[in-house]
């Protein structure tokens, strides 16, 4: 191979120069073979025929059980979500005495089919994978490589912090969803299990390559710079500031102005009311209950994140696999001067219905102040109120007439930045070294007004889109954000 310039490729519409040159996903080009493979001396046989097996494995552990009181907590959630079930018109058909037997019989029932499940469940280390046994008449056992392991995390819900308990959760690379959720083992046991987990996976926690390792409860805080620690005022009051919880009086006044003028305050009418308001005020609440308490430090490998009331964690991610760094202004929330952060983190699932287990939160609410500090200890040298956001040209409006005006798109030093949105602003910011492909992408009205919009992919499945740009010049954008991926990636 020559050692001359290199030149980037020529971008086609749908191109992905990231994937097309081998792209390991972690920020890194691969390094090219030094020679041809060499053959194979005789017939290879696995080390277990050898006899004698890879020193560096540990040996195989004993199958072992979740904690004895798995099947009660587990059952005492089962008991809620039976009690949810039944509809109020369950309960005003058969009366009190059976709905209460009901209950009672389908709790006994989900705890049966607990402690059973308990039974047959079981783990163990063997070489390099962690084992998970499970199943009484269909027998299913689980194999997770920990080389690919991500993230390790200890969470305590309220339960389990009423017992004494936690649950252990696995991120892995290319999972679908967070791997092997044991619930529930004893907290030291827990605390044990990661640490042996992690020196199996051949990392150790603060080292610049660890996975994002997750701890919650009573462990001692480690060392680290506190940065922010968010106002629970400011937190309710952005809480207040959503359109659930804005526009949740007008609703009430519109429900009593019906029961009022149609005479009707049954039961039922009154409980199925109260049952349809309180689930449109569970996402404020949901999140008032997982920002409470929220902290952020830096740490010397990355940004150690505290939050949580009845549930509380501790993370701390890596600033190597943050991919983007987005903030978002709620419409709301413009006259009081606050904006959040969040985080795209390299490894986390894209899929995973639960996006508490994601570390996303970077600043669940504040001002423009502490967003640059936060933004400044994530990306150096980038400020938010100095990125050069170029305007799309003004035959756009043709295609948005009411945000077309709010578009912008430029080139920084380090970071790609795109902004969008009309009612909720928001501003993407992509470090170079992360984009893993570019692509330029037109539309039949794009085409008609020779319009274009240039998107940069990251590794977790996010980036950032440059809308309606003109043509030539999303050609330019394009050419140039290969050409500074790639330089990127190389003084990496």
């Amino acid at each position: 191979m020559s050692d001359g310039p290199h030149h980037p490729e020529p971008v086609r519409p749908g191109s992905v120069p990231g994937h097309s040159r081998g792209d390991t996903g972690d920020g890194r080009w691969p390094a090219p073979p030094a020679g041809p493979w060499p053959a194979p001396a005789g017939r290879w046989a696995p080390p277990e025929a050898t006899g004698t097996p890879p020193a560096d494995l540990p040996p195989e552990e004993p199958r072992q059980r979740l904690h004895p009181l798995s099947p009660v907590l587990h059952g005492a959630k089962s008991l809620i979500v039976v009690i949810a079930g039944l509809s109020w018109s369950t309960l005003s058909r058969v009366g009190f005495g059976w709905f209460a037997a009901m209950v009672v019989v389908l709790a006994l029932g989900a705890t049966v089919l607990a402690v059973v499940s308990w039974w047959n469940t079981g783990y163990h280390i063997v070489g390099r994978e962690l084992r998970i046994h499970e199943g009484l008449l269909w027998r299913r056992t689980r194999a997770i490589p920990l080389e690919r392991l991500q993230a390790v995390e200890v969470v305590r819900p309220l339960l389990a912090q009423l017992t004494g308990l936690a649950e252990l959760r696995l991120e892995v690379v290319g999972g679908g969803k967070t791997e092997a959720p044991l619930a529930y083992l004893g907290l030291a046991e827990a605390a044990t299990l990661r640490q042996r987990l992690l020196a199996v996976a051949g990392r150790a926690p603060g080292h610049p390559s660890a996975p994002v390792v997750a701890a919650a409860g009573p462990a001692p805080e480690t060392t680290g710079r506190e940065l922010h620690a968010v106002r629970h005022g400011d937190l309710l009051v952005s809480q207040l500031l959503t359109p659930q919880a804005f526009l949740l009086p007008f609703g009430v006044a519109f429900v009593v102005a019906q029961f009022v003028s149609e005479g009707s305050w049954s039961f039922i009418a009154v409980a199925s009311t109260l049952t349809a308001m309180a689930g449109i005020i569970l996402q404020p609440v949901r999140r008032v209950l997982d920002d409470w308490d929220f902290r952020l430090a830096r740490e010397d490998a990355g940004l150690r994140i505290r939050n949580g009331l009845l549930e509380t964690r501790m993370q701390t991610v890596p600033l190597d696999r943050v991919q983007t760094v987005g903030v978002t202004w709620p419409l709301l929330w413009r006259w009081k001067g606050w904006l959040r952060l969040r985080l795209e983190v390299a490894g986390y699932s894209a899929g995973d219905p639960d996006d508490r287990n994601r570390p996303d939160r970077l600043l669940p609410v504040g001002d423009l102040r502490t967003a640059e500090m936060i933004v400044a200890e994530v990306l150096p040298g980038v400020r938010l109120t100095t990125l050069p956001l170029m305007p799309p040209p003004a035959r756009a409006r043709w295609l948005r007439p009411l945000s077309a005006r709010v578009l912008g798109a430029g080139l920084g030093e380090q970071v790609f930045a795109v902004r969008s949105g009309l009612l909720t602003r928001q501003l993407a910011i992509v470090p170079y070294a992360r984009i893993q492909s570019v692509r330029v992408v037109q539309g039949p009205a794009q085409r008609r007004l020779r319009l274009a919009t240039v998107h940069a992919d990251t590794a977790s499945g996010g980036g950032a889109a440059a809308y309606d740009r003109d043509l030539a010049e999303a050609w330019a954008l394009a050419a140039e954000l290969v050409a500074r991926a790639h330089a990127a990636r190389r003084r990496r």
